[in-house]
């Protein structure tokens, strides 16, 4: 299968003191013993280069250390705190950012939920908007054009079950999944995002149009994700990738993003047509 052709030399802009530079506030809501959101959406948008934005960083946390639907449950309660929290900040937009929380509840929960607490954010701006990374893992593959989908989880096989079954209530088929079985989040956390490249070749992808490299905000996956494109041809996201489009889509502002997959490299006109 050939290679996706998705890199392009990209010019330095030069930034001088007259460049217009506009501030974006960027909320999170995470798990208590999640490390990677916070890290990883922040290392992608520094391979922008003088495109005129900045970005800061806020995040609230919900107290969650094992992957369990009863963690999950009573994580998900402490929801409407994070939003009030982040609304004091005044944020443009924030991101749910626990996927596997949000797609246990099924496939409406993540509008549900997202509507919910956008009307909170509301109150410290006007414009904001709450995303969830389930959303945006949806989003994402019909952004892309695809139907069927292969992935890996770090979850317990249960777990990824309620995931699959979220995503095809979406109508996208999952045509095969590897579950890590880690029920430990900040071991999850710890994992060499490159061991995925590896993992991936364990997966059955004579039906797939796209892989999920990571459905799980927590797992590390960037170094994996330009691997995996060239070796499969195939494009390829995760749960980070798919929430950072999202927020940017929020935020009006263009998607080019090197090194995370031809998702972030794909701008609103250049897009593939959704699925119907």
């Amino acid at each position: 299968m050939k290679p996706l052709n998705r890199y392009r030399p990209r010019l330095k802009v030069r930034v001088t003191p007259d460049t217009p530079v506009s501030t974006h506030r960027i909320g999170m809501v995470v798990p208590s013993s999640n490390t990677t959101m916070e890290t990883e959406i922040p290392e992608l948008l520094r391979r922008v280069i003088g495109q005129g934005h900045r970005f800061t960083f806020h995040a609230s946390r919900m107290r969650m250390k094992k992957v369990s639907l009863e963690e999950l449950g009573q994580m998900n309660v402490q929801a409407d705190r994070c939003a009030e929290e982040l609304s004091d900040a005044a944020v443009d937009v924030a991101a749910y950012a626990c996927l596997v929380a949000v797609m246990s509840e099924g496939p409406e929960f993540a509008a549900e939920i997202g509507e919910k607490l956008t009307q909170i954010l509301k109150s410290g701006q006007a414009s904001a908007e709450m995303i969830t990374s389930a959303g945006a893992l949806i989003d994402g593959v019909r952004t892309l054009g695809v139907r069927r989908v292969a992935l890996i989880t770090p979850y317990m096989k249960p777990l990824t079950a309620l995931v699959v079954e979220c995503l095809e209530g979406a109508g996208i088929e999952v045509v095969d999944s590897i579950s890590l079985e880690i029920a430990d989040n900040l071991e999850v956390g710890r994992r060499n995002p490159e061991d995925l490249v590896e993992i991936s070749r364990g997966l059955d992808l004579a039906q797939a149009e796209a892989v999920i490299i990571s459905a799980c905000v927590q797992m590390p996956s960037l170094e994996a994700i330009p691997r995996v494109e060239d070796e499969t041809g195939l494009p390829v996201l995760s749960a980070a990738t798919a929430t950072l489009r999202s927020i940017l889509e929020s935020l009006n502002i263009s998607v080019d993003i090197p090194g995370g997959g031809s998702l972030l490299q794909m701008s609103r006109s250049s897009s593939m047509k959704e699925v119907e």
